[in-house]
């Protein structure tokens, strides 16, 4: 898998300058590359308590995205995936730990703990004064000795980075972290594992399936189970967290995007959470404790008292941290004046119900194949845009009018406006208006048509020959007084001309290589001969 990398030995480096050459001086770092990666705050005078916290990278923007005011002093970063030297932590304690003393923050890893434990003995031998917190939240394996440490060791860093930016003291700040450490609990969920760069991804996780409880290195997790969409996947995270839900007090919940998760992913992951009705509070979605590229999330809950909420709503000037907000009941105010549309009369039509009925049935019918040829084109959405606005159709038929062609057609114009995304609702919903136009002022339905495809190239730009549905439709109803079965020939013969121009003049096409379009049918096209030959098929055959 191709990856933005240079060499794989300095990964870890160029990321770290990069990270801090954008910080408009806001961090610097140690100069013992490569083998001490400590990153530091940059305003930092040793007169508060530091705090140290790190591990082992590719978990970004954990742990070096985190330094700033308000949360850690100091990151000491590993390899990727691989816990940094004891003369690194050091090197790092050191480095900011003044008579305050400093809090070592070290997720509940072996490398980690032995590590960063032996770096605070021989910080303390040197006469500084060293705490260290070990953070275990991961509920995965409820059986295992020394649970992992993961996503929910952001809370330690806020809560914990508030009190000693206050002024707190050593003994207080350590105490409160380590309350925390009790009180939280997280587990992940993913579809796919992570790419370790250098490496080849391991295909562990078939199709269809996600795994439930992995570790933020890509370790396998408590189980394989079957995928059902995004709510199924927050009610199960959800289910394993349920012992370790706050009773009386207020839940905070942190939404982390373990990776490669989509930010509209995340947005319907919160939609989950937020309806599930546990969490007073939410911190995310973001990326905060990530696993490379891995495509899942994890929950992270804490009972917080009225101290920890204040720390956790204290605001940062830190990119990575998203802060917390309320969950709330999805506010929604009326739509303006003037935009919502007048509701035509319903009324009945079995005749125009049934070619409705079919039209729909044919698009839902080729939504795959629909897809398929788009995919050579274009975002391989076409099939998926015409199959949800036929579904909508059918479902708004009882409220249309459908006796009365004059309504019908602005009618069936306003709900394809509304139900149908991207340019395609815009372009039928002028179409089915013109033709409603026209209808009213007396003109067939043949004649109504075409006044609406004119209208469509009028303001589209587009015409015969520029690679859209036009190069279907227009044959099609030009061919229409000879019946639909000429209607249909016309419309396929129009379709499959459109294999054969390799240049598009209009719609999403104009902007695809010629190569991708060469043999392939333009997707609007192609549907409007499928429509035509449906139709021909059932009223005429």
């Amino acid at each position: 898998m191709a990856q933005f990398v240079n060499a794989k030995e300095a990964l870890v480096t160029e990321a770290i300058d990069g990270l801090l050459a954008t910080s408009g001086g806001a961090l610097v770092r140690l100069d013992g590359y490569p083998h001490i990666k400590v990153v530091c705050r940059a305003d930092w005078d040793r007169s508060k308590v530091a705090l140290i916290s790190g591990g082992g990278s590719g978990h970004e923007p954990a742990h070096a995205g985190f330094v700033g005011q308000g949360m850690l002093t100091a990151a000491v970063c590993g390899e990727v995936f691989a816990s940094p030297s004891v003369e690194a932590v050091l090197a790092g304690i050191l480095a900011v730990t003044g008579e305050s003393g400093c809090l070592l923050i070290v997720k509940n890893y072996t490398g980690d703990r032995l590590n960063f434990g032996l770096a605070a003995e021989r910080a303390r031998a040197l006469g500084r004064k060293v705490e260290m917190v070990v953070v275990d939240d991961d509920v995965a394996l409820p059986d295992l000795p020394q649970p992992r440490g993961v996503a929910g060791t952001l809370f330690v860093h806020k809560i914990a980075g508030a009190l000693a930016e206050d002024g707190a003291d050593l003994e207080t700040v350590a105490a409160r972290a380590r309350a925390v450490v009790d009180k939280v609990a997280s587990i992940g969920k993913s579809l796919d594992t992570c790419t370790i760069p250098g490496s080849p991804k391991e295909d562990r996780i078939p199709s269809g399936k996600a795994e439930l409880g992995l570790g933020i290195h890509g370790e396998p997790g408590v189980e394989q189970v079957d995928f059902a969409g995004a709510e199924a996947a927050m009610k199960m995270v959800l289910s394993k967290l349920d012992g370790h839900m706050p009773g009386e007090g207020t839940c905070v919940a942190l939404l982390n995007n373990l990776g490669s998760t989509t930010p509209l992913e995340m947005s319907v992951l919160a939609h989950a959470l937020a309806r599930a009705g546990i969490a007073d509070h939410c911190i995310g979605p973001a990326p905060m404790m990530t696993s490379l590229d891995m495509h899942g999330f994890s929950i992270s809950v804490l009972e917080a008292d009225d101290e920890e909420l204040a720390a956790l709503a204290a605001p940062v000037p830190l990119a990575a941290w998203p802060g917390m907000n309320a969950v709330v009941r999805v506010p929604v105010v009326p739509i303006p004046d003037g935009l919502t549309p007048v509701e035509p009369i319903p009324s009945e039509s079995p005749r125009t119900r049934a070619t409705i009925e079919h039209v729909t049935d044919l698009l839902i019918a080729a939504e795959g194949q629909l897809n398929a040829l788009d995919a050579k084109s274009g975002d391989g959405d076409t099939g998926s845009t015409l199959a949800t606005a036929a579904r909508a159709l059918q479902g708004g038929l009882d409220r249309m009018p459908l006796a009365d062609l004059t309504q019908l057609f602005p009618a069936l114009g306003n709900e394809l406006s509304q139900t149908m995304g991207g340019s395609s609702g815009v372009i039928l919903a002028i179409f089915f208006n013109a033709a409603g136009d026209a209808s009213a002022s007396g003109q067939t339905v043949h004649q109504a048509l075409r006044e609406g495809l004119r209208r469509v190239s009028e303001v589209g730009g587009a015409s015969v020959g520029d690679r859209t549905m036009i190069d279907a439709l227009a044959p099609a109803l030009d061919a229409l007084s000879d019946g639909l079965t000429a209607a249909a020939a016309a419309a396929r013969k129009g379709a499959d001309s459109t294999a054969s121009i390799h240049r598009a003049k209009a719609g999403r096409a104009a902007y695809v290589p010629e190569e991708n379009l060469k043999g392939h049918n333009d997707p609007g096209a192609e549907a409007v001969a499928i429509l035509f030959e449906g139709l021909a098929s059932k009223l005429e055959g």
